[in-house]
């Protein structure tokens, strides 16, 4: 019998044929001459809460805990490591909080009595420490009545947990009357957990109060600014909007500790200390020393959004407490006060000098308007009880502002009777911006790419205002930021844009947080007292922000949108503007998949870009020491006439840039 032998290339071309046969191959077509409908310039924004110490210890760059003296424990945050409250302290001295009735605002000070100025000192310990980098400078700052002129020096320092000095300068204090001093400390080596240390020379009595200390460097340079390293990575996203002040934060865990922003305006020292609802409110991580200076205030949120070119976004108060909480109410015949604040704000951004709160804003140092087009009214309330306050905040605004687009809420989840109760009366009403939430886990996300798919085209829009992926199983922290949750968000923003008819305005939440201060996580940006880094979430939402074009293409497979065939989701958009055709493609299996894009109409150019963000391992994720891990690869790419293949890694997120013909 003869045998029929096969060749070792023989065999290898067989096997690679068949591998190729069964190789996941999907075709996409995408009409290059039709526009479905505008995407908004605010699709992609911010939102900022002032929790996880994003606010105090972080974005304000401040870098003095309670420098007011105005916590409910008036001297936390500060330590006298000689002194001892049950002694004369002969050999030392002693600080006394001190509260008066002139600063109804500002009411508190601190009264020191230095016996020994060999011995005496107070410090303070930062936010979890300052961070001093070497040969930068340090502005500080304080108020002081020296009795009698007895101190002769004030002395001030850096020192590091040896004792060891990093820095110092001094100050004279030369009289006897509230006045201002400042000075300048140079720091002589880097400390991410420096203290201040302050002593004197002389004995006697001297009261401080508004002790101040930042960094020279901030943003624009803007004295006692914001930190340079976190705005740039705002900065970086080309946010079109920013939401503040952020979301419970907004109704407080009673009405009383409300956010009020009018408490927020004016000089820096007047503004009122109060405590964040975020301090008590998970049993886990409580955080006592957890308070807000208002340094960041509404004046400093509209100007933050202005250098970023960024719509401003407030959310003010409905007269309804956090509804997790309290859920206390402001009777409907006493919510005057609570509309008046929305209209008040209105004229704060807008107004003319001349106006009451116009003037404000000139003299603050910004005579021009802010140019406000958006207001929020409630954060996430539900059920009857917001409907009706609600009316009564869009009759006030819409008969004074017609021009101002008005956000409501449909509650805390994105279903259920009382998101459905919300939408439904909204509808009623003809409300123009409906807010969802919706933390879920990674695969509620990826199934829910068509969510918006068959939303009511002639009914409200939809601000997609807080959204993260929840991974399951995961230690609390950074890590939950991993691989997983941002291709999963990568995966359903595919659907926010494709269906921009009906979602205008989208945001990740929580925005950040100090890796040694959370209340909360996931969360778009981690930092300590001396770096910051964007998580691979934050490169998702810079891939869909830096690139979102001006118009939806029509992107499909077989005549219907790709939401999850072979677990693959597409999106395509052009930009007018830069005559470019965007293409975004995730591919959420473990697979390699090639693609093949046809485009009809008058074509792209051959040569064009791809960028590409991916990681083979989904729990992997970035980190203060490896804040580069997971980030975006670009490369150039070329087309074959109407053709473009795309060969998509195993979990990956592609953005194609091709140049229109």
């Amino acid at each position: 019998m003869k045998l029929n032998l096969i060749t070792k290339s023989t065999l290898c071309s067989l096997l690679l044929s068949s591998f190729l046969a069964n190789a996941q191959k999907t075709n996409l077509d995408i009409d290059l001459t039709k526009s479905i409908t505008k995407i908004q310039p605010t699709m992609y924004g911010v939102f900022f809460e002032d929790i996880n110490f994003a606010a105090d210890g972080g974005l304000y760059a401040e870098m003095v805990k309670n420098r007011t003296f105005g916590f409910d424990a008036p001297l936390m945050g500060w330590s006298q490591p000689n002194s001892n409250v049950h002694s004369f302290n002969m050999e030392s001295g002693i600080a006394t909080p001190m509260r008066t009735s002139e600063n109804p605002n500002n009411p508190d000070f601190c009264r020191i009595v230095i016996n020994n100025d060999k011995n005496y000192q107070i410090l303070n310990e930062g936010f979890r420490g300052m961070g001093i980098k070497k040969d930068a400078k340090y502005n500080l700052s304080l108020k002081a009545a020296n009795h009698d002129n007895a101190i002769k020096k004030i002395i001030i320092q850096f020192i590091d947990a040896n004792k060891n000095v990093l820095g110092e300068t001094t100050i004279v204090p030369s009289s006897s009357n509230w006045k201002d001093y400042s000075a300048q400390i140079i720091a002589t080596g880097t400390e991410a957990k420096a203290q201040l240390k302050i002593s004197f020379e002389g004995t006697g009595t001297i009261d401080l109060d508004m002790v101040s200390l930042f960094p020279e460097e901030t943003w624009n340079n803007r004295k006692n600014g914001l930190r340079k390293d976190i705005v740039q990575l705002l900065y970086d996203l080309k946010p079109g909007f920013i939401r503040f002040p952020g979301g419970c934060i907004v109704e407080g865990r009673t009405l009383e500790n409300r956010y009020q922003w009018k408490k927020t305006v004016g000089p820096v020292e007047d503004r009122e200390t109060m405590i964040n609802r975020w301090n008590v409110e998970f049993k886990n991580k409580q955080a006592p020393d957890y308070f807000q200076s208002f340094g960041l205030g509404f004046f400093e949120y509209f100007q933050l959004s202005e250098d970023i070119g960024a719509q401003p976004l407030p959310i003010l108060s409905c007269g309804i407490a956090c509804q997790y909480n309290t859920g206390e109410l402001v009777p409907m015949e006493e919510l005057d006060p609570y509309v008046q604040d929305a209209l008040d704000l209105i004229e704060f951004a807008n107004g003319a000098v001349t106006t009451k709160w116009g003037k404000l804003r000139s003299d603050m140092g910004h005579p021009k308007p802010f140019n406000l087009k958006f207001i929020g009214v409630g954060n996430e309330q539900w059920g009857p009880q917001y409907i009706e306050r609600y009316k009564v905040f869009a009759k006030a605004i819409k008969e004074k502002y017609p021009n101002i687009t008005i956000v409501s809420g449909s509650g805390p989840s994105p279903d259920g009777a009382m998101f459905d109760y919300g939408w439904e009366e909204l509808k009623k009403m003809n409300a123009e911006i409906v807010d969802e939430h919706y933390y879920k886990n990674p695969e509620w996300f990826k199934k829910n790419a068509a969510r918006y798919d068959n939303y009511d085209r002639k009914g409200p829009k939809v601000f997609a205002g807080e959204y993260a992926a929840h991974p399951k199983g995961v230690e609390d922290g950074f890590k939950e930021n991993n691989w997983l949750a941002a291709l999963s968000e990568s995966a359903f923003m595919t659907g926010l844009e494709r269906n921009a008819d009906v979602v205008h305005l989208t945001s990740y939440a929580p925005l950040m947080a100090h890796v040694e201060a959370f209340q909360w996580a996931p969360d778009m940006i981690w930092f300590d007292n001396l770096n910051a880094y964007g998580t691979a979430n934050y490169y998702v939402q810079k891939l869909y922000s830096n690139n979102k074009g001006t118009d939806v293409l029509s992107i499909t497979k077989d005549g219907k949108a790709l939401t999850g065939q072979n677990d693959l989701y597409a999106t395509a958009a052009k930009d007018v503007n830069q005559k470019e055709l965007i293409v975004k493609l995730v591919n959420t299996s473990d697979k390699t998949q090639d693609i093949t894009i046809n485009l009809s109409g008058k074509g792209v150019e051959s040569k064009g870009k791809m960028i590409v963000l991916t990681h083979e391992k989904l729990d992997d994720y970035n980190t203060l020491a490896e804040p580069m891990k997971i980030v975006p690869v670009e490369k150039e790419y070329k087309t074959a006439g109407k053709t473009a293949v795309v060969n998509m890694p195993a979990y990956s997120f592609v953005v194609l840039k091709l140049k229109l013909k």
